[in-house]
């Protein structure tokens, strides 16, 4: 019988998943050594070491469905930006997004658990655990965000996949919406519209810009009509419509979706591998280790 914690113990040993082990340990009638061998044979135990291993490269990609009414963008990494031009990892993340956008998954934790697109006899979980060993790199779906709309959805890919754009669009036509996808890549707001900021965050900002005016010798009185003004400004750096439009400097976003009765309902902006603390090697220590 194959119980919980000897499944654990095997998880413990090889590094493998929960499922990968249980399912071994059921075929191997619950030998240990066996059920070791077996994951290795499948490259599972070999993928399962890699997984430590921190991935930062990779790529960020979006789909959009024929009818462009629903879209997604996804962040797949990788340990170096070798790996992120193989073609087979490209077509992995595409897939990625295509099941995304297809399944409708909750979050990363249901999408692995998801028959896969691409190999429907397999999960999403063990079509990764194939790609780690077949590619040599430890591989991680991160992220990612799916939107369904009442106009269109567009995207827009920079830098061959070091950032991508999903605009949820209510109104307006594709020229406009790739125009916004641009704005978003270029200029990094982080909401649509100022209702949407926090408030504890613009109360900070306000705090922020109140001691720096007074440290200019400016009255408190006069300091609070100050902030008044210069919390516009950031705004400006922070909200999509209240930013200076990329392509002209003469008119704010907002502007350009009223002139042409556009409304943005929501976006995504993912930069592959930020937030992810990468490993920095010190090449003298790695050789003295070696020696030692």
């Amino acid at each position: 019988m194959v119980t919980a914690s000897i499944v654990k113990e095997l998880r413990e040993k090889t590094g493998a998943g929960m499922m990968d082990c249980k399912k071994v340990l059921t075929e191997t009638d619950g030998d240990m050594e066996k059920a070791i061998e077996l994951l290795r044979e499948r490259g599972i135990a070999k993928a399962a070491k890699k997984s430590g291993r921190i991935a930062a490269e990779g790529l960020v990609e979006a789909y959009i469905s024929e009818d462009g009414k629903i879209g997604a963008i996804v962040e797949v990494n990788s340990e170096t930006d070798f790996v992120a031009k193989n073609e087979e990892f490209k077509t992995f993340v595409t897939n990625i997004a295509k099941q995304i956008v297809q399944n409708n998954p909750k979050n990363v934790e249901e999408l692995l658990a998801q028959k896969s697109i691409e190999k429907p006899e397999k999960t999403v979980q063990e079509v990764l655990v194939e790609k780690i060993a077949t590619i040599g790199e430890n591989i991680n779906i991160r992220r990612f965000s799916r939107f369904e709309s009442e106009g269109l959805v567009e995207k827009y890919i920079h830098g061959d996949g070091k950032i991508a754009v999903l605009v949820n669009m209510k109104k307006g036509d594709k020229e406009v919406a790739k125009d916004i996808c641009m704005q978003i890549a270029a200029a990094r707001p982080e909401y649509v519209r100022k209702e949407e900021v926090p408030e504890e965050r613009v109360q900070k900002e306000m705090e922020i810009l109140k001691a720096q005016t007074m440290n200019e010798g400016k009255p408190e009185a006069i300091a609070e009509k100050i902030v008044q003004g210069r919390i516009g400004k950031f705004y400006e750096e922070i909200c999509l419509v209240d930013q200076i439009f990329v392509k002209d400097s003469n008119k704010k976003v907002n502007q350009l979706l009223n002139e042409t009765n556009s409304e943005v309902t929501e976006f995504a902006r993912f930069e592959k591998g930020e937030g992810i603390e990468k490993k920095e090697e010190n090449f003298a220590e790695e050789v003295m280790k070696q020696l030692q």
